[in-house]
């Protein structure tokens, strides 16, 4: 493939990901699912002279993912204001997210231990089950653009909670493996998780610090480019780095609460940081969207569409995802305790679960030789399915046009306004259950 047609090539998929965007707005179908089918349709029908699968390898898609994975942290927690009204939300979507995440991982062990053949080590098997259990925040965040109020902030602390906790307790997993003793894993974990923080919040308030006095009008990119050598060496020497990323996108946001004090208040010019703020933002969110449009489009193209269609890999799957839905209906029900639509169906699984597979197939010693591959793409499209007809049936304008537009119907308009009464009792409905906060 000539240098001209790898241009064409990549400025078409990023076009019609822009389009995607703009139907998975009007329909609430995730944009993702097409850029896989995208990359499905470009694997299967592409000329072999043009040959694409040469430029998607694991290791360029495993690069594309863990930018996009920095950028999609970014990106949330810049949309993250912090304030003490919002204290019992965030725990209640910490717990939510911690305590799925564990139960969804050992439930998901079981099944895998005892139904495929060859998983003789629940070791491995929890191993296996973890990236299956990471809601993607991928996903979630632009998917639940048309959610208002709490709803939509609770789905994005909770999955960037899951993000990070999932990936923590997976390179835990991964590193203990040679620990002889449960005292030496605790000690480890807790060291971790002691030095992570520390380093975290030095780090947050050392770049919001310098990243305000920069006069130069090339720095948003040097900003991205400090934090990817930092989350780079966080996971060098073994650190939870996405807590770097976290902790530098919520003191950026939220400066008035972190540099509080006469003192304090004094390191920081809000006039300064608030225009810098608003293109730092647009910068990782236009990031984001092109990382995430090349890594989902790459992934479809290793896909093998047969895979889902064998038997023994559709009930293993099933019973995976119908374990993911019961223990998070079990967790919201002691958690959140009510009004717990739609989140209860936005859990998918997506890009974080790829990536920590690729991490496995790189450590012989966890491999499960029977696990197969089209179990990982089955629950990601179900799991994202199921999320997609939640989301059209609760925002009930939007379900004729999606699943009914080619039937007729009746409208019902007697206050000659040219809106159906029905669909209009339906979207103040939803709205005003949106805002309604059971964690304050």
């Amino acid at each position: 493939m000539d240098t001209y047609t790898l241009i064409i090539g990549i400025s078409l998929v990023i076009i019609i990901s822009f389009f995607f965007n703009i139907f998975a707005k009007k329909t609430n179908i995730p944009s993702v699912l097409m850029l896989i089918a995208l990359g499905i349709i470009i694997k299967e029908f592409l000329p072999d002279e043009y040959n694409a699968e040469i430029y998607a390898n694991l290791s360029t898609l495993e690069i594309i993912g863990n930018v996009g994975l920095v950028m999609i942290v970014l990106e949330a927690a810049l949309d993250l204001k912090l304030s003490r009204d919002k204290k019992g939300l965030i725990i209640n979507s910490f717990l939510v997210a911690l305590i799925a995440l564990l139960a969804s991982s050992f439930s998901i062990a079981a099944i895998i231990y005892f139904v495929i053949p060859g998983a003789d080590s629940f070791y491995n098997c929890m191993i296996y089950a973890i990236p299956l259990s990471i809601m993607s925040s991928a996903i979630i965040i632009p998917s639940v653009a048309g959610l208002t109020g709490v709803k939509k902030e609770f789905m994005v602390y909770e999955s960037t909670f899951s993000d990070i906790l999932g990936i923590m307790f997976f390179y835990f997993m991964i590193e203990s493996h040679e620990l002889e003793s449960t005292t030496a894993i605790i000690t480890y974990v807790s060291g971790n998780i002691v030095i992570t923080l520390v380093v975290s919040i030095i780090l947050a308030y050392g770049l919001v610090f310098i990243f305000q006095r920069l006069t130069s009008q090339v720095k948003l990119f040097l900003v991205i480019s400090v934090l990817m050598l930092m989350y780079a060496l966080g996971k060098t020497f073994h650190l939870s780095s996405l807590l770097i990323i976290l902790s530098f996108g919520l003191v950026l946001n939220n400066t008035s609460l972190f540099f509080r004090g006469k003192r304090m208040s004094k390191w920081v010019n809000e006039e300064k940081v608030k225009p810098i703020m608003h293109d730092f933002h647009i910068l990782t969110l236009e990031s984001a969207f092109v990382i995430r449009t090349f890594f989902f489009v790459i992934f479809g193209l290793f896909i093998t569409v047969n895979s889902i269609l064998d038997p023994n890999v559709a009930i293993v799957s099933l019973g995976v995802i119908a374990s993911l839905y019961l223990v998070r209906y079990l967790v919201l029900k002691l958690i959140v305790k009510h009004d717990i639509k739609p989140q209860l169906y936005i859990a998918p699984r997506g890009l974080i679960t790829i990536l920590l597979f690729f991490v496995i197939g790189g450590h012989k010693e966890f491999t499960i030789e029977n696990f197969d591959a089209g179990i990982l793409l089955f629950v990601i499209l179900i799991s994202s399915i199921i999320m997609t007809v939640a989301l059209i049936t609760y925002r009930g304008e939007n379900v004729r046009k999606v699943l009914l537009g080619q039937l007729p119907k009746i409208k019902v308009d007697k206050d000659k306004n040219g809106k159906d009464d029905d669909q209009e009792k339906i979207i103040e409905h939803n709205v005003e259950e949106q805002d309604f906060n059971p964690f304050s």
